[in-house]
């Protein structure tokens, strides 16, 4: 694959590339999760990276593990007194609840015996920590062996000269996170998996291959592996690597065998052909495996899996982004790490949810905000068909927050990415790499020159992707040629100003990186019907009419009508596709109000009514009808209270009690809205049922939905995101709970306190109501519900059977959900 030539690629260029991870294979390479047995105290303790320090005092976890987010939630929680430049502020004020409102600053000690399985001569020993929050310093029997400041980052130590070979060992992990170091809720302690990898001396390292497919047409695509070993004093050995690739299937599609020169350098480069290639792409998310062994004479030293896929993408002067020859343009999200009620603690049942509930939107793309993801998020994109851009920094030289990453650019920004490209250079997911996000550097004398040093670091380490950075300061970004560094211009909620920019800038494409910044709260409905800017109420919620945004952003409709008409412009990154801890715009100054109003789904992971807008352009593939407001409105009887549908139908015909308001259709008007929404603007509240019918281009009526006004709350109706499960102490299962009346109606203003009891193969593990103004515990087995609805998580346990949910509440008949646990792996 030769490297970029930059002329050349300003102007349009093909990226063919694959799949990568650590896993162990055979006796030769064992990969150990450290995930039980764990210590952990909050504060400085004074000697306890001693191996004789008594811990049993200390609380008993599982990692991954989020000591923060047990709250409790306060406005004095990192407390900041900032001017955010990116809010168009012109002084500081008071912030309460940027970070979330949770108590997240501070010192966290994690403590446990090491057993390391067949360790001894000949043997090494790595730890890797796919994420520590952070400043993390890592003591093997009472000796530093490494820090590492990032807390998004993976990392990973060789303590082979630290074990004792027989016996046990003291791990020990000291965190610390400052006080306003953040934007927004960063989550706190071993919120991500630790691995101990145990191989020989003879081995490949951690990240050791590198996979790319240079050519691929209908007949063949053709494999290059690069693989890195490692020996005893790195001296070379006269290696063998035998590689053979299997297809979805596990069928045997190529093999290949190679012995290393003295000339190689420690590393190994195979070339091989699969034919008649199955492509990746969101919609066809097809898998290979490319296994390595590695072999001293006829001894095998180590074993190696890379997954792969096959696909090639292009940007385009002119033309955007295509993909396997496919012109198309990003439907995507920016999503933050958090994962609400769960906070940052790592969860692979829980991260599947969300990607489930994006395919079902038509999302095809997530933008990491603003940092390096998991890496069971990047594995699941692979399988599912998701495509990413991996993000690295929010913050350069030139500090948002008073302790952000600034105080560690010097030092740690090429290691950090670094290692961010080599854990994921080989991820089909991956299209591209992000090298920041709105950073002040875009205004400051050299930041051009920064941009391009961390771009030349990437394209050093991964020449097949192009890289990004998200910029909100265009005036400043272009006339600094800062934009014109980019081999991707990424412009956040500057969709006006596309056109111009496209006229001054060089490379013929641009992309939506942040787009819309739409507010609104679920079930939450504000009248008049009005667009509003920064609109604030006394409750500290937003309008579900999606009409409300903040005072740098705008409605969807105007991004949407750029895309449709620019063609150049190669898609958009919505802001955001979950609401998440932290950045409680524009309620930022008014306590409680602990978390976003951005996501298309609350922070409970329920859809709001613009989940159905967008889900009306993105998923061509089924049909979108969806009406609001709900029709229980007491009091507002004879009031104006207007009418929306969401659908991809082009016209409808609303009903209010049986009498038609007349057909609209979807039209390019002035108002931008309507080319996306059907409006029925005058339409009088009276209590009974309002019904839409959708109709074809034709003119057939093809679907139909009523909503009724509900009568009182009569019983809890349980509704499980999946019932077979698997018993292996991770999975989850999301019960959402619906207070509804005799007749099945949602009772939307319902508040009732919910109470869960878990029984058999199961446990309760945290709750959320979507409510940004909450401050109730995410891991108390109760919560009021948030109109009408809420989302329990409960966790399997180790033992096949069967889960049983009940759920109760004072007047309400209980609900109930039987699961089943299997000690197969269920996806």
């Amino acid at each position: 694959m030769p490297r970029f030539h930059y002329p050349a690629f300003a102007a349009g260029f093909v990226l063919l590339f694959a799949s990568a991870s650590v896993t162990g294979f055979a006796q030769s390479h064992q990969d150990y999760l450290l995930t039980d047995n764990w210590k952990f105290t909050k504060g400085e303790v004074a000697n306890a990276a001693a191996p004789a320090f008594r811990d049993a005092k200390w609380q008993t976890v599982r990692v991954p593990h989020d000591w923060a987010i047990y709250g409790p939630f306060g406005a004095d929680n990192d407390k900041q007194q900032v001017k955010i430049e990116q809010n168009k502020e012109e002084q500081a004020t008071v912030k309460t609840g940027r970070t979330g409102g949770l108590p997240f600053v501070g010192v966290g000690w994690y403590r446990r015996q090491l057993e390391v399985p067949g360790f001894g001569a000949g043997k090494r020993a790595v730890l890797v920590f796919d994420g520590a929050m952070s400043d993390a310093r890592v003591f093997i029997n009472g000796k530093e062996v490494g820090r590492w400041p990032y807390g998004y980052n993976s990392f990973h130590f060789d303590i082979t000269d630290y074990l004792q070979a027989s016996g046990n060992n003291t791990l020990a992990v000291r965190l610390e996170n400052q006080p306003e170091s953040s934007r927004w809720y960063p989550g706190a302690g071993l919120y991500r998996n630790v691995h101990l990898i145990v191989s020989n001396d003879v081995h490949i390292p951690v990240w050791g291959t590198y996979l790319t497919t240079p050519e691929i047409n209908t007949e063949f695509a053709k494999v290059r592996l690069k693989t890195k070993v490692e020996t005893p004093g790195n001296t070379f050995q006269p290696l063998r690597l035998e590689t053979e690739i299997r297809d979805a299937a596990g069928q045997v599609v190529a093999t290949t065998s190679s012995t290393l020169a003295a000339t190689d350098q420690q590393e190994f480069e195979q070339n091989l052909i699969v034919k008649a290639p199955k492509l990746w792409s969101p919609e066809t998310p097809t898998l290979y495996t490319a296994t390595s062994k590695l072999y001293a004479g006829d001894v095998l030293k180590d074993e190696y899996k890379t997954p792969f896929g096959i696909r090639s993408f292009k940007f385009e002067a002119g033309k955007g982004f295509s993909l396997n020859g496919q012109s198309r343009k990003f439907k995507g999200v920016c999503n933050h790490h958090d994962l609400g009620p769960l906070g940052a603690a790592v969860n692979k049942a829980a991260l599947r949810r969300q990607l489930v509930l994006l395919k079902d939107l038509g999302c095809d793309a997530i933008r990491t905000t603003h940092n390096m993801p998991a890496p069971e998020l990047v594995k699941l994109c692979d399988e599912m068909g998701f495509m990413l851009m991996v993000e690295s920094f929010d913050e350069w030289k030139t500090p948002k927050v008073k302790n952000g990453y600034s105080q560690y650019f010097d030092e740690w920004a090429e290691k950090d990415l670094v290692n961010m490209v080599h854990q994921y250079r080989s991820n089909p997911s991956v299209i591209m790499w992000s090298i920041g996000n709105e950073v002040p550097d875009q205004s400051a004398p050299g930041g051009n020159k920064l941009a391009k040093r961390l771009q030349d670091i990437v394209h050093r380490e991964d020449p097949t992707r192009p890289v990004t950075a998200g910029m909100d300061r265009i005036g400043d970004a272009i006339k600094n040629n800062f934009a014109s560094v980019l081999d991707i211009p990424g412009f956040n909620y500057k969709p006006q100003l596309y056109p111009d920019a496209d006229s001054k800038l060089p490379q013929g494409f641009l992309l939506g990186s942040e787009t819309a910044s739409t507010v609104s709260s679920r079930g939450v409905y504000k009248f008049p019907v009005e667009l509003a800017k920064q609109k604030k109420y006394p409750d500290n919620q937003s309008s579900s009419y999606d009409v409300e945004y903040c005072v740098w952003s705008q409605i969807p409709d105007i991004e949407f009508a750029a895309q449709d008409t620019l063609p150049y412009v190669a898609g958009e990154f919505v802001w955001t596709g979950f609401d998440y801890l932290g950045e409680p715009t524009p309620y930022d100054e008014s306590w409680p109000s602990h978390s976003s109003y951005f996501g298309i789904l609350d922070l409970a992971g329920m859809p709001k009514d613009r989940y159905y807008l967008y889900r009306a352009r993105w998923n061509t593939q089924q049909p979108t009808l969806h009406v609001l407001p709900h029709w229980t409105w007491p009091g507002r009887e004879g009031q104006t209270t207007p009418v929306y549908c969401y659908t991809n139908s082009p016209s409808a015909e609303l009903f209010v009690n049986g009498k038609s308001m007349g057909r609209q259709t979807k039209s390019n008007t002035a108002d931008l809205r309507t080319r996306n929404r059907l409006m029925w603007n005058d339409v009088q509240y009276q209590p009974g049922s309002i019904k839409v019918v959708a109709y074809d281009a034709q003119g057939k009526a093809v679907a139909e939905e009523t909503v009724r006004t509900a009568g009182k709350p009569h019983h809890i109706r349980l509704v499980a995101d999946r019932t077979q499960l698997a018993a292996d102490g991770q999975d989850q299962a999301y019960i959402t709970a619906r207070v509804e009346d005799a007749q099945g109606n949602l009772c939307p203003d319902a508040t009732e306190q919910l109470r869960f009891k878990v029984s058999g193969a199961g446990s309760f593990r945290a709750i959320g109501n979507g409510d940004p103004t909450s401050l109730e515990s995410f891991q108390a087995p109760q919560m009021h519900a948030f109109h009408g609805q809420l989302v329990a998580i409960v966790q399997t346990t180790g033992k096949p059977g069967a889960v049983r949910v009940q759920a109760t509440g004072k007047g309400l008949k209980s609900g109930e959900v039987t699961l089943q646990t299997a000690a197969e792996k269920v996806r």
